[in-house]
């Protein structure tokens, strides 16, 4: 089981010392990726339902100042040696593909081969109009078609494609990534549309625990999910087995509620010994990673809360 965790891109955590700080004593501590998350702009109005809430409100504390994920993902290649790097998730749409493509590919070079890919089709309509992209709410049709455009980028010697939002032809496109055929994309999201973006072009599926609407919050929810994934996998022709999973903890310790949505024990509640069994379960059902958050208003008080993980819980799993 692979354990990673969230750097930060916003506030004072994401200013560079301090999100150097925290990252080279995470890769010297073991932790075997980062990830990076995905806004070019905080609208300051936002009516779009947030889908991690229950109220649908965009958290506050999100509303920092912060980096552009692509170029901190690069700076951190830089500045780290092994560990890897996950954009956690890069919105699609929000940038051109070809260009996208691109920078994806350098970063993969540069860092010896650690990006994963991270996607997700977005939820903020604010930022997409400000942004100047294609429309919203074709959103999940422009994601499918540029990620297909970018393995065709990544992996063809003469790379061609013709579609609605994305043409071309007669282009080099060198050198390609590191890793063959691409980076892994992991698909974010929960919901039908990403479980079927998952089936037909996901490596990994990436979901969080904390979505309201499609709760996966106890040990037999997640099971059901798995095994829906799997399913729509064959249908789409591939191997049951052709896309690994990977969880993203919104949250562990005393703040969870102790009862999931469908009456079970709600997953990483309780202490050190129910998250180490949590993790244990998680090995069992074929998960291949999970990351976690942690608190803190400081470097320190961040890499005490992870070296504390480090010997409680991830040196027993």
């Amino acid at each position: 089981m692979k354990i990673g965790f969230n750097a930060p891109t916003a506030g004072a955590l994401a200013a560079p010392d301090a999100l150097l700080k925290i990252v080279t004593e995470a890769e010297a501590m073991g932790f075997d990726y980062a990830t990076i998350s995905d806004h070019v702009v905080i609208p300051k109005d936002i009516a779009a339902r947030y889908p991690y809430t229950d109220s649908g409100e965009f958290p506050a504390g999100a509303r920092l100042e912060r980096h552009e994920q692509l170029i901190e993902t690069a700076w951190l290649a830089a500045k780290t040696k092994t560990i890897g790097l996950v954009l956690s998730v890069m919105v699609v749409p929000h940038r051109p593909a070809v260009l996208a493509a691109k920078q994806l590919a350098t970063i993969d070079i540069l860092s010896g081969g650690r990006l994963a890919v991270g996607i997700g089709a977005g939820w903020m309509r604010e930022e997409f109009e400000a942004l100047q992209t294609e429309p919203f709410d074709e959103r999940g049709a422009v994601t499918d078609e540029y990620i297909a455009a970018f393995k065709e980028l990544w992996t063809s010697d003469d790379p061609t494609f013709a579609g609605k939002y994305v043409r071309f032809s007669n282009i080099d496109f060198t050198p390609k990534p590191v890793q063959r055929p691409h980076p892994p994309i992991w698909v974010g999201g929960e919901s039908g549309p990403a479980l079927r973006r998952t089936a037909k072009m996901g490596d990994i599926w990436y979901p969080i625990q904390a979505n309201p609407a499609f709760p996966m919050d106890s040990l037999t929810r997640l099971k059901g999910g798995i095994e829906k994934l799997r399913g729509m996998v064959v249908k789409a022709g591939r191997a049951a087995d052709a896309v690994g999973v990977v969880i993203r903890v919104p949250a562990t310790g005393a703040s969870v509620p102790t009862k999931a949505g469908d009456g079970e024990r709600r997953m990483w509640s309780g202490g050190d010994a129910e998250v180490i069994q949590d993790i244990r379960d998680l090995k069992a059902l074929g998960v291949q990673s999970c990351d976690f958050g942690f608190p803190g208003t400081t470097p320190d008080e961040v890499l005490g809360h992870m070296k504390r993980f480090v010997d409680t819980i991830a040196s027993k799993v």
